[in-house]
């Protein structure tokens, strides 16, 4: 039992201490107590769930691109046959956080628009926007070459 009680509270004392200040100083105040700790879970790490259906489902589509462009439906063939961590990668590619928001993917602002038809170019994104610009690539397999390419190198703004 001591050591159990060392492990689990002595021995992280630090630790959990300074994440304890550092927590109630962004989010302390009495409206934390309104939640319940599932839901203060979500708040803090997003949604486990990567429903990229939903995400398809509420995804607007501008310059050119249309849902049933040839494009567009190799795209989201291509990311249904992603694994796990490659979809998380995308999410971090189009939006900066690999997070799924609170309310879920079907409630993301998401927007695929056409970025000329150089089958060399990769695909791009404006994070900030959750948009996401892909060039009318000539076929499946070299759309998703360059997009696991471009999610695979990365960075974001270098803040890892």
């Amino acid at each position: 039992d001591l050591y159990v009680e060392w492990y689990l509270t002595s021995s992280i004392q630090s630790q959990f201490g300074a994440f304890h200040r550092g927590f109630n100083r962004l989010c302390g105040g009495p409206v934390v107590g309104l939640f319940r700790p599932e839901e203060l879970e979500q708040l803090v790490c997003g949604s486990p769930t990567l429903d990229f259906d939903a995400l398809e489902s509420a995804t607007v589509y501008e310059d050119g691109y249309v849902a049933d462009s040839r494009t567009v439906r190799a795209f989201w063939r291509v990311v249904h046959a992603m694994t796990e961590e490659q979809k998380k990668r995308l999410l971090f590619f189009t939006t900066g956080s690999d997070r799924v928001p609170i309310k879920g993917l079907g409630n993301l602002p998401f927007v695929i628009s056409k970025n000329g038809t150089d089958d060399h170019r990769l695909p791009t994104a404006h994070t900030c926007f959750n948009h996401l610009l892909i060039p009318e690539y000539s076929d499946e397999v070299t759309l998703r070459t360059r997009l696991v390419t471009a999610i695979n190198n990365a960075e974001g703004f270098g803040l890892q």
